[in-house]
């Protein structure tokens, strides 16, 4: 063996030694998610958790071990689907850390039936965007024409703003729940459906909910909300602290939930 080979087994015999060169221990996650409560994201209709990564790296980088749940929103009923929900909360969240939920879309409605039904023991907080917590009138429009439900499946078709749709069905919460949603409207057919202010998809009005904690209006359109990095500032916020932080910044004060006095 060469001096120059002899010197360098040296090094590397010597840098064992000392446990300078060995691969992390397997028992020792990352720090942020050691330690790091649990938030569970589930995306809006006929979309995937792709549409929640800008979310995601945000929460992770915010030291929050996240759950990026997808389901078949449009192949499976409204049960099935909460079903479904359940079976991975369980899976996923089997320890005493808190476990909060961030949604979009329909995935703020079956969160809302899936917590009325069965919940973690654990349950931390819950921010929506853009739910249709009291339907949309795009539903009530165009649910029954064949095309819609064979494209956006059964459950879309329970989404109107009649009584006994889905989301009307569902009880008011009983837990910390902090609602965003927009009224940045990009569709001038949606917009000429939809009442009041809304961002395309959903009414400001129909966003809100009875026993709210927090309502943050921002301008920005149904599809684009979960990527707006303010909306992402607000999320963690809430997650924190139970409410949004300086909602004045978008230039509109928290609007009130409906039935509430002027």
């Amino acid at each position: 063996m060469t001096p120059r080979r002899r010197r360098h087994a040296v090094g590397i015999a010597v840098a064992l030694a000392l446990g300078l060169v060995v691969s992390p221990r397997a028992d020792v996650p990352p720090p942020e998610v050691a330690a790091g409560e649990y938030v569970v994201l589930l995306h809006g209709l006929a979309r995937s958790p792709r549409a929640m990564k800008g979310l995601e790296r945000r929460l992770r980088a915010a030291g929050y071990a996240v759950e990026n749940v997808g389901y078949p929103s449009t192949r499976r009923t409204p049960r099935e689907l909460v079903a479904r929900i359940d079976r991975h909360v369980r899976d996923c969240c089997r320890d005493d850390r808190p476990v909060h939920f961030v949604t979009h879309s329909l995935g703020g409605v079956l969160t809302r039936a899936y917590l009325a039904e069965e919940r973690p023991p654990n349950l931390g907080r819950v921010v929506m965007l853009s739910p249709p917590n009291h339907g949309s009138e795009l539903v009530d429009r165009f649910g029954r024409v064949w095309l819609f439900a064979k494209i956006l499946g059964p459950t879309a078709s329970q989404l109107g703003t009649d009584p006994e749709s889905l989301p009307n069905r569902i009880g008011p919460p009983d837990y910390e729940l902090g609602i965003i949603t927009g009224n940045l409207t990009l569709n001038p057919v949606s917009a000429w459906i939809l009442s009041g202010r809304d961002d395309g998809a959903v009414s400001v009005e129909s966003a809100q909910l009875e026993g709210m904690a927090d309502f943050l209006v921002v301008r920005e359109s149904h599809t684009l909300i979960r990527s707006d990095p303010y909306v992402g500032e607000q999320v963690v916020h809430f997650l924190r602290h139970g409410r949004f932080a300086a909602p004045e910044k978008n230039g509109e004060p928290p609007a009130a939930p409906p039935g509430s006095p002027p």
